[in-house]
């Protein structure tokens, strides 16, 4: 079973664990660096939670996952269109202010990030910025029924700034924002489109 697989088997799950967690922190480091009214993309959305969240602040947010299930939550959830879209497929040229990847990446093997990196820059306009997390660590495969790619601070600054497209602005590590999750760390990151 692949990723998305997993997420349109157990969507209605994910959904509940994850629509109501508190994201408003780091959300806000990530709008510190743009106005209202800015376009942003949400890669990964998930329930729809932080589209919603930045919508409602006056962003102009287009959100898009993988799961044709997920983006039916979430339009529910959200009241907006939500793009079902593989990162891969993305055709984005100079659209979005900000770029939100809040644990979107996850899931794509190492080998895989340079492409999906440059994917990803090409959708942000020039100096857009780019918010993403993924787990602290040093593991890559699968975990149950989904593969992960954990990557240390260095090693994720290292990637990004290898595309020749973002420098990296600031990093930070957090704790899982969902209670059942304590020994989940997370990476964060905002980086600046070159």
């Amino acid at each position: 079973m692949d990723s998305i697989d997993y997420y349109n088997k157990y969507a209605v799950k994910v959904f509940e664990e994850t629509v109501d967690v508190d994201m408003s922190h780091i959300i806000g480091k990530f709008l510190e660096k743009l106005e209202e009214g800015d376009t942003i993309l949400d890669m990964g959305c998930g329930s729809g939670r932080d589209s919603l969240y930045m919508y409602e602040l006056g962003y102009d947010v287009t959100a898009l996952d993988a799961s044709a299930e997920m983006c039916r939550l979430a339009e529910v959830h959200t009241g907006l269109e939500v793009l079902q879209m593989r990162y891969e497929d993305m055709e984005f040229d100079d659209v979005f202010d900000g770029i939100w990847a809040c644990g979107a990446f996850v899931h794509i093997p190492k080998d895989e990030m340079p492409a999906i990196l440059k994917k990803t820059a090409a959708a942000l306009k020039e100096h857009g910025i780019l918010y993403l997390s993924v787990h602290l660590g040093n593991f890559e495969g699968f975990r149950g029924e989904r593969y992960f790619s954990d990557y240390t601070e260095a090693e994720m600054k290292d990637l990004l700034e290898e595309t020749g497209k973002f420098i990296v602005e600031e990093e930070w590590i957090t704790v899982d924002a969902r209670s059942n999750h304590p020994d989940v760390h997370w990476v964060n990151v905002l980086a600046r489109k070159r």
